[in-house]
């Protein structure tokens, strides 16, 4: 089993459809919501990991580009800078998907990588530079 993480890019006329439940069914996958964002007149962002067999994962990401739906790999991570982090807790109020959190008996700023899913807010309040992105 493989982990990809995506962005996909939407157009208008594909938000109100379930283009997504679809694939997963049709080509045996699991799937992990990151992020989204719909506006319809606009069209849709969704970060997701897709976990599944090789060849059903590729297949399925094939199938979502002849949708036109554009696609990049999610490459970019976030990285703390340990010597600089002095655990304010600025990140951890803004942390959508809880990989900032404050360990309560140590009162440090714990990040979990894996939970994280790159949406950069962190990198951009923290007062310390600690949070970076890399690519």
């Amino acid at each position: 089993m493989i982990s990809r993480k995506v962005v996909l890019h939407f157009p208008s006329e594909l938000v109100d459809q379930p283009i997504i439940s679809n694939t997963v069914r049709r080509y045996n996958l699991e799937f992990n919501i990151l992020k989204a964002s719909i506006a319809p007149p606009e069209g849709g962002l969704l970060v997701l990991e897709l976990l599944g067999g090789k060849k059903d994962v590729q297949e399925a990401l094939d199938y979502l580009k002849e949708l036109n739906i554009e696609m990049e790999n999610l490459s970019r991570d976030i990285t703390r800078k340990d010597d600089l982090c002095v655990h304010c807790g600025v990140c951890v109020a803004i942390c959508p998907s809880d990989a900032l959190v404050s360990n309560q008996a140590t009162s440090e700023v714990e990040f979990v990588a894996d939970k994280c899913v790159a949406c950069e807010l962190c990198v951009k309040a923290c007062p310390y530079a600690a949070m970076e992105v890399r690519l």
